[in-house]
């Protein structure tokens, strides 16, 4: 049995990868800003859990709240960074500084506190797996997105840099970049506005979350010796960032 912290566990991606890996029977360590969520999730899945309520933005909760974590769920194999929102869509002139704050510190530097905490272990068992969750924005720009197009490229550099100097330790390093996914992304992006949200979605198929975490399950059930290391996936409706196709 496997031990997976996923962090942004509450909702989208995050929530149907712990699903998905309670059924095929991992030990979950799951992290996110909302008790409530947690503690419902924690009750529905059929495998040992272990619930973090913390914000991956707050360097010492994350740190506090890794070293909390029980013996029997401190040998990590797997660390799904998934938590990391957009905020807003405005051009460079425009944008709200809170909002590039807020991306910066979630996408980014959320994603390397956790990194940095989980390591030591995996490199003390020479062995684990890092999935990070970019975007199709990490590879290519689109109108308005600067800031979170921008802290999507760290996410793709950081994978890159993380695989090359975690070769010797035996960990694999994986980046996923979703294209268009139904979630709550843009009820977020776009502060709750969920008739906005809603729009982005009409008109075409999106992904869903169960489509990432079945995607998540298969990489990670590989063979040791094979790491499947950068994956993009679009609806088929959607070409680039900025090619979409609508009935």
């Amino acid at each position: 049995m496997k031990t997976a912290l996923i962090t942004g566990a509450t909702s989208g991606i995050g929530m149907a990868t712990a699903k998905l890996f309670a059924q095929t029977g991992h030990k979950l360590i799951l992290c996110g800003r909302r008790t409530e969520r947690l503690n419902q999730l924690k009750n529905e899945l059929n495998t040992e859990v272990h619930t973090l309520r913390f914000d991956v933005r707050n360097r010492e909760d994350v740190v506090n709240a890794i070293d909390s974590i029980p013996e029997e769920f401190q040998n990590i194999d797997i660390l799904l960074n998934n938590a990391g929102n957009a905020h807003g869509l405005s051009s460079i002139q425009q944008g709200n500084l809170d909002d590039w704050d807020a991306m910066i510190d979630g996408n980014v530097k959320g994603l390397l506190y956790v990194t940095k905490a989980i390591l030591p272990t995996m490199i003390d068992r020479n062995t684990g797996f890092i999935i990070n969750i970019g975007s199709v924005a990490a590879k290519e720009v689109y109108p308005n997105g600067n800031v979170y197009c921008a802290s999507k490229h760290a996410v793709d550099a950081l994978s890159k840099s993380m695989r090359v100097d975690l070769a010797g330790h035996n960990i694999r390093v994986s980046a996923i970049h979703p294209g268009a996914v139904e979630t709550e992304f843009s009820e977020v992006r776009f502060k709750g506005d969920k008739e906005k949200a809603a729009g982005v979605y009409q008109g075409f198929d999106a992904l869903q979350a169960q489509d990432i975490a079945e995607i998540i399950e298969f990489i990670t059930s590989r063979p040791s010796h094979v790491n499947i290391e950068d994956l993009i996936v679009y609806p088929t409706a959607q070409a680039n960032t900025t090619t979409l196709t609508r009935k």
